[in-house]
């Protein structure tokens, strides 16, 4: 049978602000090591046996990042396939969607294996074991999740409990008490979100339980657009009608429903990595308890977590906490409110303030962007673009741009000029311009870019032609 690994690449790890945000978020953070979560989780994925393509369900905005993100790693030429979201809609949504996707595809007897894009295991080969066995049930007509051996009573997480292989029920994150208390009795499981099952299973079980939902989904895939290549698939879900799919959890609209449902018991390592406490406890810590990642000096500290991307931090006298520092926002926390970093976020959303959604360091399809220094009537960017990649060609109204070549080579169309700017040589681009910007050489280009003008927002931006659909 067709097997296939689904990631759900979506949420946006409030807790772990400030360095997940909206447009970088959880599963692109790198902890120890070279990959990022989203990388572990397709190199897990695409070490079982069998797998015919990785299916990522993420965010249309995160495409192109998470496109270079598995080619960096995909070595084997595992071939990728998407389903691009306008906007988050839940587990749910995006479990029918991949169904509906792969039935139509390979056929209603294909096996899903829904992994969730910012969790860690640690244990591979036990991991590869449970997925077999989960195989096994999934190809018997179960719906199938695995449930993690619980080494405490944790609140954190929900609860399974099992009867043999048939699950009982779904139980919400308990109190310390209830979570004691399940733990004792042997039959309860955490809740780990991975599930397997084959596609028709799916969605002849959605369409008893959750057959509203269901017809939501058929109606948005119905007037989504699709492309089609071979090594890439992808569909781009209609905005107009995704979002008015049910914006519900997988566990609520079918798991605790069903009568089909069973249960792998494993202990594969699994972390979800769900706050700075949990990636505290990942890291080696000191004599004092104290884990330090980045530049930082202690004095009289214990326990305390810290993690700077580009300063020398000091703490001095303190005890119990989380300090996590980037270029543009600095999070302190008693570890104890770890959970509560989410209200930050709330709290800058409604502000409407950029800290929430983007870091300094902005990715694009064509390279990155950091804004270096801004004020009033100027912004100052590092603009560096990949070999071979382009900008869009456009045009700004209220700004102009002064553009500075670091290194490589530049081919700027400007107006109805078409020039090309070397290293240590400059260009201008007046207001009202249609301009592109391309790096046609072998190496990364790089540039200072400074903005002028009474307005110097990203939306001031007219579009005319453009490599990545953004018209």
């Amino acid at each position: 049978m067709t097997f296939i690994p689904v990631i759900l690449s979506g949420g946006a790890g409030t807790r772990l602000w400030p360095v997940s945000r909206e447009l970088h978020p959880k599963p692109f953070i790198r902890l120890a090591g070279e990959h990022s979560l989203l990388q572990k989780a397709f190199l897990r994925a695409s070490a079982l046996p069998d797998v015919a393509e990785v299916l990522t369900v993420t965010n249309r905005e995160l495409f192109f990042k998470t496109e270079d993100e598995y080619r960096d790693i995909n070595q084997a030429g595992i071939p990728t396939s998407y389903i691009l979201e306008p906007c988050g809609r839940n587990t749910s949504p995006a479990i029918a969607a991949a169904a509906l996707h792969v039935a139509e595809r390979h056929g209603e007897d294909a096996i899903l294996l829904i992994l969730a894009a910012d969790h860690l295991i640690a244990d591979q080969a036990k991991f590869a074991e449970a997925i077999a066995e989960a195989r096994r049930l999934a190809n018997d007509g179960y719906l199938v999740t695995l449930g993690i051996h619980p080494d405490g009573p944790e609140t954190g997480y929900g609860y399974i409990e099992a009867d043999g292989f048939r699950v009982k029920q779904f139980v919400e994150k308990p109190s310390l008490e209830k979570a004691v208390e399940y733990v004792a009795t042997g039959r309860y499981f955490w809740n780990a979100g991975i599930f397997c099952f084959r596609a028709g299973t799916v969605i002849a079980q959605l369409e008893k339980h959750a057959c509203q939902l269901l017809q939501a989904v058929r109606e948005c895939l119905a007037k989504s657009s699709r492309m089609q290549g071979e090594k890439l698939s992808q569909v781009t879900l209609d905005a107009n009608t995704f979002e008015l799919v049910p914006n519900i959890s997988i566990d609520y609209a079918l798991m605790e429903k069903s009568a089909s449902v069973a249960v792998v018991p494993c202990d594969i390592g699994w972390n979800d990595v769900g706050s700075w406490n949990a990636i505290s406890d990942l890291a080696a810590a000191d004599a004092s308890g104290n884990c330090v990642v980045g530049e930082a000096l202690l004095h009289d500290a214990a326990n305390c977590y810290v993690r700077s991307e580009d300063r020398m931090v000091g703490l001095v006298g303190v005890s119990d906490l989380i300090v996590v520092d980037t270029a543009d926002a600095l999070l302190i926390a008693e570890k104890s409110h770890a959970q509560d970093v989410k209200e930050i976020v709330r709290q800058l959303n409604l502000r409407g303030h950029d800290a929430s959604r983007i870091h300094r360091k902005v990715h694009r399809p064509w390279g990155t962007y950091t804004v270096l220094e801004g004020g009033p009537r100027f912004k100052i960017k590092r603009i560096e673009v990949k070999p071979g990649a382009s900008l869009s060609l456009q045009m700004h109204y209220h700004r102009s741009e002064h553009w500075i070549i670091v290194s490589g080579m530049a081919k700027v169309v400007n107006g109805e000029r078409e020039v090309l700017v070397n290293t240590n040589e400059s260009t201008y681009i007046p207001a009202g311009n249609r301009h592109r910007l391309e790096n046609p050489g072998k190496l990364p280009l790089v540039m200072i870019e400074v903005q002028c003008g009474d307005y110097l927002e990203e939306d001031d931006i007219v579009r005319f032609e453009d490599s990545y659909g953004r018209i």
